[in-house]
């Protein structure tokens, strides 16, 4: 049995997605806009949509990461953050699963390795789809 969690209806870009950056002007706004940019940007086979009331992107239906803002800082969560490289110790939280690297307006962030994460979420994302099927045929 699968451990990712999937979703279906994830689309390339989805206007629920754009409608809540709109919703989540200022500081923190652009922010989250600014690091979910960033994860659309992983491959041509991203996809997003709203989980849980904030955006989330998929590979193949299975989610990889999201953003979501609040009152004083934003959260880039990797749903699979446990189990992922994390030199520079970014990731928070001790969930079985998820880690998220907390973001706050006017505190320094290692920009490099926050990408390096998030490219690292979406690497492992696809390895892991590559396995299940690898395991199915």
């Amino acid at each position: 049995m699968s451990q990712l969690l999937r979703f279906s209806g994830s689309v390339r870009r989805d206007r629920a997605v754009d409608r809540w950056m709109k919703e989540h002007s200022g500081e923190l706004g652009a922010i989250a806009q600014r690091w979910f940019e960033v994860v659309r940007k992983c491959g041509g086979d991203v996809r997003e949509l709203l989980h849980d009331g904030h955006p989330t992107a998929c590979v193949d239906g299975a989610a990889f990461a999201y953003v979501n803002a609040f009152t004083a800082h934003v959260n880039v969560g990797f749903f699979r953050g446990a189990e992922i490289a994390d030199p520079e110790r970014l990731l928070e939280g001790t969930g079985r699963f998820m880690r998220h690297v907390k973001l706050r307006p006017g505190h320094e962030v290692d920009t490099r390795a926050l990408a390096r994460l998030i490219d690292t979420a979406y690497v492992d994302i696809k390895q892991r789809l590559q396995l299940e099927t690898d395991g199915a045929a």
